[in-house]
């Protein structure tokens, strides 16, 4: 198989042991996205979504994906990124460019738990201050929408 220029998504509680090439895998409730390496090597990739690792967009036909997918612990170390179902090739890395992406990540996480724990020991404000929601039928988009805005919060 020759690398993928586009991919498609399946939403799923679970991802499924067995991937078919060009189906990204997306579970909410779990929070973790995956697919066979877009190069055509068959390996599985698993990227986890959070607010220090990978973003998903959906736009209510395409996905995207933030940041870039960098395969640097399988042996083709292939890197593109997902945009609107579209598979962007990247350029190769060095270790050099690696280990200082592995940093920047390693020093985003720490920023963010860091502000997480501090935000933690204020004051939380007064129940009278928090908005009241009332019931209603809500479809799947909008609860993905719901969801992912209180992950990146």
């Amino acid at each position: 198989m020759s690398r993928l220029h586009e991919i498609s998504y399946e939403f799923v509680e679970f991802v499924p042991e067995r991937l078919e090439p060009g189906v990204l895998y997306i579970s909410v409730q779990y929070k973790t996205m995956a697919h066979l390496c877009c190069c055509g090597c068959g390996k599985k990739v698993v990227t986890p979504i959070s607010p220090t690792g990978w973003q998903l967009t959906y736009d209510g036909k395409t996905v995207s994906i933030s940041p870039s997918v960098g395969n640097w612990n399988l042996d083709c170390r292939s890197h593109y990124v997902i945009s609107g179902n579209r598979v962007h090739w990247g350029g190769r890395w060095s270790r050099e460019m690696i280990e200082a992406g592995f940093a920047r990540d390693r020093q985003a996480k720490q920023d963010y738990y860091d502000t997480q724990t501090s935000r933690e020991r204020s004051p939380s404000p007064s129940p009278a201050a928090r908005p009241v929601s009332t019931p209603k039928a809500r479809s799947l988009l909008t609860k993905i929408k719901e969801w992912w805005s209180r992950e990146v919060r």
